[in-house]
């Protein structure tokens, strides 16, 4: 099993973080990395070996799934998040989530916007609050003079980036992307990538992505899956030049996966 990363000023942390579900299968085994703070950290790995399990399990998200059970720990800002007192949703805001196919709501782009941050007690100036989220996610130039417009009628990209403005309303300190950009033609994915690269100035931010080229493009850190086993974590231009394990390096080379 790979060590934790040892990272200065790390936001999160899972000490031998296990997710079993009802069936018995075992999603993810004693995983225990750090994730800096303000870094890109990359998770990596062929399909089923356990990147999107470690990803929600970041802020709640598997106990959704019936007969799900999590065993270890999962330390936000030193405060483990699974004990009873805390309250997953307000989790939930604090490290967001953006899914693989954008999944706007059935509402205005404002509203879009203007209900997430009304759910979670927003009292501030919403007309600000959209600009501001709009802004950061790159998308305020293209639908400033379309606010009423459905939001399913935006082009996939937008609809991502939209997702992406939604979650920064809530003003988390970390955003998860479950791979953001597979659903997207390449100029859309581009567009992500670039904006990722921006948001990391001001965001934790941890993608699971398919991509090793994306991988190696926006992130600081990357960390190699493997059924279930975090098998390596390091740099990101390490990882990708000089792995330390040779599956990792056989991941990397296509000879599996």
């Amino acid at each position: 099993m790979a060590q934790a990363l040892k990272e200065p000023g790390s936001i999160i942390q899972t000490k031998n973080l296990s997710i079993i579900y009802g069936d018995g299968h075992q999603g993810i085994k004693n995983v225990s990395i750090e994730f800096a703070e303000r870094k890109v950290t990359a998770i990596i790995g062929p399909s089923g070996c356990g990147k999107s399990t470690l990803l929600r399990a970041l802020n709640r998200m598997n106990e959704l799934i019936p007969g799900t059970r999590t065993t270890g720990e999962v330390r936000y800002r030193d405060r483990d998040i699974y004990d009873p007192s805390v309250d997953p949703a307000v989790i939930r805001r604090h490290i967001g989530m953006v899914f693989q196919k954008p999944n706007p709501f059935p509402k205005s782009v404002y509203q879009n916007i203007a209900w997430a941050a009304n759910a979670h007690g927003y009292s501030g100036d919403m007309d600000e609050l959209v600009e501001h989220s709009l802004i950061k996610a790159a998308l305020w130039d293209e639908v400033k003079d379309k606010l009423k417009k459905n939001a399913l009628a935006l082009s996939g990209g937008q609809q991502q980036r939209l997702c992406i403005a939604r979650a920064i309303a809530l003003q988390p300190d970390v955003i998860l992307m479950d791979e953001p950009t597979s659903a997207l033609d390449p100029i859309a994915s581009s567009y992500i990538e670039d904006l990722i690269s921006e948001l990391r100035n001001d965001y934790t931010i941890i993608i699971v992505t398919h991509n090793m080229q994306q991988a190696g493009r926006v992130s600081d850190t990357t960390a190699f899956m493997l059924m279930g086993d975090l098998v390596e974590v390091g740099p990101t231009k390490k990882i990708f030049v000089a792995p330390e394990d040779e599956r990792t390096e056989r991941y990397l080379t296509g000879r599996f996966g």
